[in-house]
């Protein structure tokens, strides 16, 4: 019987590699980082979070586990708005999760986007707590750090070692009414006392002059800044052309290691910092560090990076655990999957997610170093104190108590 074309096109498909069919048929699940590329978080955040993202995604290397993973990027311009309307439109366009997410009012409003579609929000750089308390949802993370573990660390430090008389500088957003009142708590429990605070418009202001002024003329010893990135950076340089270090104790209630890097030095050395990730701190955050460097234009990563890093590749194991095809199905089932999973990887180490989404890892109070102790312009934390996951978390909401999976 002669041998039709019809008949060798089959055959040769028949003969393909198992492998090779099962790469062509493997599904493809996309994620989005959704960040600040150009505003007040652009170096906190910003590119350096996309390429830890992607790190994670590379080193995980999804094809060996069966599937294939895409990552998106978007700039949300610190606008709730602008974000909504971006995770909409990327959940509707099958994005199973959106990454990163700076700005608490913006991470809030992606948070109930997550919600109402069933996706899910893997909130690296976020810090408000009502993320995972008053506003909590079963489709959100909080990887690593928040306002309750910032108040508790700097402002604790600060206030024993005798800053008890506090006047605060304020984003005037969520993530800064929450940071201030969180540590004024602190303080007034301590038997200090607050002697004045101002809120100003958030992200439009780059003069921090007259706040500082008012603050110098409270009499406070300690100025509690409840801002982070540009703001704090450009907040400490001008209270530093005031002089306001010779009468008062500067108190940065957010700080990264890339801020710190933009202050030098002179501006810098002698702030107490709490991060939960420092590039040097292990054999295995060195190890992380080199990979990403060459991608991140000497950008060290700082928590915020690193969170993006750790809670991707947390959710990728989830993945390849669930099934790709089930993790689809339903991000609020996904998200209780990875609560059930205990996380370890090079930027945290060994963790896990409690039942409110909040990440349960270490903090570290830090003290910049003076300029001579540096043996490099990035070696420059010392490290001072740690405080345990358990005590770095706030008390979980009984409302926020999801099941696990």
């Amino acid at each position: 019987m002669p041998i039709t074309r019809r008949a060798l096109v089959a055959t040769a498909a028949a003969a393909l590699p198992v492998t090779r069919l099962r790469a062509q048929a493997a599904p493809r699940l996309r994620i989005g980082v959704l960040t600040d590329l150009s505003g007040t978080y652009r170096d906190t955040t910003g590119v350096t979070s996309v390429v830890c993202t992607r790190q994670a995604v590379d080193d995980f290397n999804p094809s060996a586990h069966g599937f294939e993973m895409e990552v998106l990027q978007a700039d949300h311009q610190n606008k709730p708005d602008v974000a909504s309307s971006i995770a909409r439109q990327w959940f509707d366009a099958g994005v199973q999760a959106i990454v990163d997410v700076p700005t608490s009012s913006v991470a809030l409003a992606v948070a109930q986007v997550a919600k109402e579609k069933d996706r899910i929000m893997l909130n690296a750089s976020a810090t408000s707590t009502e993320l995972t308390d008053g506003q909590c949802s079963p489709n959100t993370i909080v990887w690593s750090f928040d306002t309750y573990m910032l108040a508790q660390s700097n402002g604790g430090a600060t206030v024993a070692a005798g800053g008890k008389d506090w006047f605060f500088v304020t984003a005037d957003y969520a993530f800064g009414h929450i940071l201030e009142e969180q540590t004024a708590d602190l303080v007034k429990k301590a038997g200090g006392k607050v002697l004045g605070a101002i809120r100003y418009p958030f992200p439009d202001t780059t003069d921090f002059s007259a706040y500082l002024q008012q603050a110098k003329a409270s009499g406070a010893t300690v100025l509690g800044l409840a801002n982070a990135g540009l703001d704090t950076v450009n907040s400490i340089k001008q209270a530093h052309e005031f002089g306001l270090e010779q009468s008062m104790k500067i108190a940065p209630l957010l700080i990264f290691i890339t801020d710190v890097h933009a202050l030098g030095p002179i501006n810098a050395a002698g702030l107490s910092v709490t991060e939960t990730f420092y590039w040097d701190l292990n054999d295995r955050t060195r190890a992380f560090t080199r990979r990403v460097l060459p991608k991140t234009a000497n950008n060290y990563p700082n928590q915020a990076h690193a969170s993006a890093y750790g809670i991707t590749l947390h959710y990728l194991k989830t993945v390849a655990a669930m099934g790709p095809g089930e993790a689809v199905k339903s991000g609020r089932a996904t998200v209780g999957r990875m609560k059930s999973m205990p996380s370890d990887d090079d930027a945290f180490g060994q963790g896990g997610i409690r039942a409110d989404g909040r990440g349960e890892f270490p903090a570290y109070l830090f003290q910049v170093k003076k300029p001579e102790d540096g043996k490099s312009p990035w070696d420059v934390y010392n490290l001072v104190h740690t405080t345990p996951a358990a005590q770095a978390l706030h008390p979980l909401n009984p409302k926020c108590n999801f099941p696990t999976s």
